[in-house]
């Protein structure tokens, strides 16, 4: 499995694209905007095809282009339950929109849950729920690759705001006590902006959110 970093966007938002050669399946995790013109170039060059969108939560930079996707594409759309007004109807988020965004609104074809197991590219996806940042901010984690695409709830020390409806810093703080910091501490975390870290040493320095509540 090959995972291709993709900022796209006015913030430079990171779509993850998963590709398997040998299966020919493509996973794209994330829809930023013009992330698909980086996309496309790619599954032709290893012959694959985006069979899977996966978002991690719902807000308008994650989602922007995931509707012209699933059409060019055909993928499944998989999302949290929580998150569905923001990714349905994402007029809902037209007050904090910078000036000149566009948004379309996608359905969600399945549900996820934590708990989740997902079957893509011959390996196996647990899904974990890691509200705070998003109601329905969720997790991805892959443990032969050691490898956890965690959307916005945790960065490079930091972590993803809470100051936007439905976030809550004490909820955002459980969750990555309980949900991320849990996960082998080789672990590496990708997340919705900025550079990879692990999970070890954000339980060791992270600013916000240390290993253990003090």
């Amino acid at each position: 499995m090959k995972i291709h970093v993709l900022p796209s966007g006015p913030i430079e938002t990171i779509g993850y694209l998963l590709t398997e050669p040998k299966t020919g399946e493509a996973v794209l995790v994330d829809a930023p905007e013009d992330v698909w013109e980086k996309v496309q170039p790619i599954l032709a060059k290893e012959g694959c095809r985006l069979t899977e969108l996966w978002l991690t939560h719902g807000h308008w930079d994650h989602t922007q282009d995931a509707a012209k996707i699933k059409r060019a594409s055909g993928a499944t759309v998989r999302a949290h339950r929580a998150d569905t007004a923001l990714i349905e109807t994402p007029e809902v988020m037209k007050a904090f929109l910078m000036p000149g965004i566009e948004l379309e609104g996608v359905k969600i074809d399945a549900f996820l849950e934590g708990g989740d197991k997902l079957t893509a590219l011959g390996r196996t996806f647990e899904v974990r729920h890691v509200p705070g940042h998003c109601p329905g901010n969720v997790l991805f984690f892959q443990p032969e690759a050691k490898a956890a695409l965690v959307g916005d709830a945790l960065f490079n020390g930091g972590v993803g705001r809470w100051d936007l409806p439905g976030g809550d810093f004490d909820v955002l703080a459980k969750s990555i006590r309980e949900q991320i910091y849990t996960l082998p501490d080789d672990t590496v975390v990708l997340p919705g902006h900025g550079p990879r870290t692990t999970v070890g040493d954000e339980k060791e320095s992270n600013p916000f959110v240390a290993a253990v509540a003090r």
